[in-house]
């Protein structure tokens, strides 16, 4: 007699935001059906006006997967407004978010919801894990740019590396905070950290999980110096916006004196670095333009300079 082993479901909406693109959210949806423990709900929101995921999410609801799942579409260009409808449609008791263009494991959402459950926490963040394909440019793949810190699990994340990309979250305590996301970042880097930031201040405890990794392949666009100096300039701009807004705790003339000349000498220093160890490799002059030019984002941050990053021709 043939045993089947009943899989279990977790009282979890996966959040999805989606624009235009299909072939990596295909891949995800699948995913979400392979996991050794699933959801109870997917919930996508396309920030395409054209609803050009449409087919892709109806073609995967009709092969009849083991949870609801639930489509929509939010016009606006807006991370931050697009994540809000997701948040706003989800039913569960915990929320977790997954980018578009990135692959779960199997055993990746069991293991991130075992983790708040054996921290008592009310959330926590996993790593996301660079794909760089083959074709990518030698000194790319040296330079490990795509690369973010890692922690111990059960570790309380600190402000400074709040971010979304993989990250779940107790349900009600999302929902209680204004927004959650600010609309102000619609089209600028920054809003998860500002979320994620005020739900910490409202005395949400958000452990890290190094065992949930989720795979991101990393888009041949992103594969030259050009995206990687704009992705730091946005992220040195963030900083500095955070910091100056007290953000990261509170600031007072001297701190914002002392911001202002730090970022001056390390802008300067890591320029004349990159000149310096360019005979070394461009991996290396690359990585020391790339500080610079997040310096630069943090000066700009004074000038009240904001750059929108998902801004669209």
């Amino acid at each position: 007699m043939q045993v089947i082993a009943m899989v279990q479901t977790l009282p979890v909406s996966i959040c999805i935001a989606t624009f235009r693109r299909r072939d990596q959210l295909r891949l995800l949806l699948e995913d979400m059906a392979r996991q050794t423990s699933l959801p109870a709900q997917v919930v996508v929101v396309d920030n395409d006006p054209g609803a050009t995921a449409a087919d892709v999410v109806h073609s995967f609801a009709s092969s009849r997967p083991p949870f609801q799942v639930d489509y929509s579409v939010q016009p606006k260009p807006s991370i931050a407004l697009t994540r809000n409808q997701s948040i706003a449609r989800a039913e569960q008791e915990w929320l977790a978010f997954i980018d578009d263009d990135e692959r779960a494991p199997a055993a990746w959402l069991q293991t991130i919801f075992s983790s708040v459950v054996q921290a008592e926490a009310d959330g926590a963040l996993g790593p996301v894990v660079p794909q760089v394909p083959a074709h990518a440019p030698d000194w790319i793949a040296r330079g490990r740019f795509y690369d973010f810190p890692r922690m111990t699990t059960g570790e309380i994340v600190p402000p400074n590396r709040l971010r979304f990309g993989n990250v779940l979250i107790r349900g009600w305590k999302l929902k209680a905070l204004p927004g959650p996301f600010d609309p102000d970042y619609g089209l600028k880097t920054g809003e998860d950290g500002d979320m994620l930031g005020r739900l910490v201040r409202a005395g949400a405890r958000i452990v890290w999980c190094d065992e949930a990794e989720v795979v991101e392949p990393v888009e041949s666009k992103r594969l030259n110096l050009r995206w990687l100096l704009q992705r730091a300039y946005s992220g040195g701009q963030d900083f500095g916006r955070k910091t100056l807004s007290g953000h990261y705790g509170p600031i007072n003339w001297v701190g914002v004196v002392r911001l202002w000349c730090t970022a001056v000498v390390q802008l300067t220093a890591s320029l004349l670095l990159a000149a310096v160890t360019l005979p070394a490799g461009r991996h290396r002059a690359a990585a020391w333009v790339q500080r610079a030019w997040a310096n630069a984002g943090k000066l700009s941050a004074f000038l009240g300079a904001s750059y929108e990053e998902y801004q669209r021709s």
